[in-house]
C-alpha cells in the first residue's frame, strides 16, 4: 500500500489545533470583573443573605439586612468586615489570591432568624487571580423533609436514572469505536473532560450562557475526536498496528491530556456560572432540582435522536454494517474510513455533552471523565461490547445500581456494587445483555 501523503499535513494540523487550545484555554481560573467597591482588589468574595422561612418556595423569602460578615486570611490577619445591605448583599475585596475564612456574626441576626447549620458559621474558601467567589449562609429551618424507607429509595432511583443516562451518553462513542475498529480507547474519558472544560471556558471566560456554551463544546469535542482519528488512529490502522499496541497508545494519550488539563485548569473543581443555586421541587416523595429534570429530558431526547440516526438514516445503517463486518461492508461499496470518522465525531460530541451535564451536577475538574471511565467500561461490557444500544442499557443499569446501592452500603463502595452486578450478569450471559454470542473454533 502506498503511503498516505496527507498524513504529515494532518499531523501538523492536529498539533496546531492542540497548540491553539493550550494558548486560548484558561490557566488557573475564570477572570471576572473587579468589584467596583474595591478597585485595588482583583479578587472578590460576596454573597446574599435570605431567610427561607422553612419553605421550598422563594415567594416568602426575606432578605436579611444588617448582618456582619468578616473575611480573614487563613492563618493571617483580618481582611475586612462588612454589613449586609437592604438587599441582603455583601461583598469583600481581597488583595491577593489564596485561602480565606469567611465568618458570619450570628449575634447580629434580626429577631427570629437563625443559622441553619451552626457548623457552617465559618466557611473556608480559596481564590485564584481575578476570581469572584460566592459564599452562601443558609438561614431558616431546612425545607427538606427527612425521608426513609421507600421514599429514600425513590429519591435514589431518580438520581440513578439521571446518572445512568449521562453515563450512557458518554459511553456510546466508546462502544461504537470498539465496534467499528476494535479499539479499546482509554483516552475517551479525556473527551468527556475536554467537553466540560471547553464549556467552562466559553461560559466563565468568554461570558456566554451555558445554553450556548454546551452546543459549542459539542462542536469542539466532535472536531477534536475527528482530528484524533485523522491524525493518529487512521494512520495506525493503515500501518496494520495491532490492537494491543493501539490500546497502549490510548493509555498514553489519556495520561498526556489529563495532565495537560491539570496544567491549564488546575487541580481544584469549579462550577459553571449558571444554575448553581436552585431550590428542589417536590414531586411526591422525591425532591429534585430543575437542572436535573432538564438533564434527564435532554439526555432522553439526544439518545432518541441517536437511535433514530442508527435505525433510519443511511449513515446509521452504514455504521451498523461496519460494526458487524468491516470487510463485507467495504466490499459492498461502503467507505469504511468515512464511517469510522463519523463515529469518532459523533462519539466525541456526545462525550462532550455528557461532560457538560456531569459538570453541571458535580462541578468541573481535570479528571472528572477519568473517574467515570471504569463505570463506562462496566456499562458497555454489561450491555454488549460494540453496540450503541448495549452501551445505553448497560450504563443505565450501572448508573442506577451505583445510586440506589447507597441506600444500603456506604457511598464509597457504590462502584464496587456496580462491578459485583456486572460480574454476576456476565457469569450468566458472557456476551452481555444485548451482545451476540460467538462460536469459537
Amino acid at each position: 500500500m502506498a503511503p498516505d501523503r496527507r498524513t504529515p499535513q494532518l499531523l501538523r494540523a492536529f498539533a496546531l489545533a492542540l497548540a491553539l487550545l493550550l494558548v486560548a484555554a484558561p490557566s488557573g481560573g475564570a477572570q471576572e470583573p473587579i468589584d467596583a467597591g474595591n478597585e485595588e482588589a482583583a479578587q472578590t468574595i460576596r454573597g446574599t443573605l435570605s431567610d427561607g422561612k422553612g419553605t421550598s418556595t422563594r415567594d416568602d423569602d426575606v432578605l436579611v439586612e444588617g448582618v456582619e460578615i468578616t473575611v480573614r486570611a487563613v492563618g493571617g490577619e483580618e481582611v475586612g468586615t462588612v454589613t449586609t445591605d437592604e438587599e441582603g448583599v455583601w461583598s469583600v475585596g481581597v488583595p491577593e489570591p489564596g485561602a480565606y475564612q469567611v465568618e458570619i456574626d450570628t449575634s447580629t441576626f434580626p429577631d427570629g432568624a437563625e443559622l441553619r447549620n451552626e457548623e457552617r458559621r465559618v466557611i473556608q474558601t480559596s481564590l485564584n487571580p481575578g476570581q469572584t467567589r460566592t459564599i452562601n449562609f443558609p438561614i431558616g429551618a431546612d425545607s427538606r423533609q427527612t425521608t426513609g424507607g421507600l421514599a429514600d429509595l425513590a429519591q435514589r432511583i431518580v438520581l440513578g436514572i439521571n446518572f445512568g443516562l449521562i453515563i450512557g451518553m458518554m459511553a456510546i462513542g466508546l462502544s461504537l469505536v470498539f465496534g467499528t475498529t476494535g479499539l479499546t480507547n482509554f483516552a475517551h474519558a479525556e473527551l468527556v473532560t475536554f467537553g466540560a472544560l471547553v464549556a467552562y471556558f466559553f461560559n466563565q471566560t468568554v461570558g456566554l450562557p451555558l445554553l450556548l456554551a454546551a452546543p459549542l463544546a459539542m462542536v469542539v469535542g466532535g472536531a477534536a475526536a475527528g482530528l484524533s482519528d485523522l491524525g493518529i488512529w487512521r494512520p495506525l490502522r493503515r500501518r496494520k498496528t495491532g490492537l494491543i499496541a493501539m490500546l497502549v497508545v490510548s493509555i498514553g494519550l489519556s495520561i498526556l491530556f489529563r495532565y495537560l488539563f491539570l496544567y491549564q485548569f488546575g487541580g481544584r473543581t469549579r462550577p459553571y456560572g449558571d444554575y448553581n443555586l436552585q431550590r428542589a421541587i417536590d414531586i411526591g416523595p422525591v425532591s429534585i432540582v430543575p437542572k436535573d429534570l432538564w438533564s434527564i429530558g435532554l439526555s432522553l431526547t439526544v439518545l432518541l435522536l441517536v437511535g433514530f440516526l442508527l435505525q433510519r438514516t443511511k449513515i446509521g445503517k452504514a455504521m451498523r454494517a461496519v460494526a458487524d463486518n468491516p470487510d463485507l461492508a467495504a466490499s459492498s461499496g461502503i467507505d469504511v474510513d468515512r464511517v469510522v470518522l463519523f463515529v469518532w465525531v459523533t462519539g466525541g460530541a456526545l462525550a462532550a455533552l455528557g461532560g457538560v451535564l456531569l459538570g453541571l451536577g458535580e462541578q468541573v475538574g481535570f479528571q472528572m471523565g477519568f473517574r467515570q471511565l471504569l463505570l463506562m467500561f462496566a456499562g458497555i461490557t454489561l450491555g454488549g461490547l460494540g453496540t450503541a444500544y448495549g452501551a445505553l442499557v448497560g450504563c443505565f443499569i450501572v448508573g442506577l445500581v451505583v445510586q440506589v446501592s447507597t441506600v444500603w452500603v456506604p457511598s464509597e463502595l457504590n462502584s464496587v456494587t456496580a462491578l459485583v452486578v456486572l460480574i454476576g450478569i456476565l457469569l450468566v450471559r458472557p456476551q452481555g445483555i444485548l451482545g451476540q454470542s460467538e462460536r469459537i473454533g
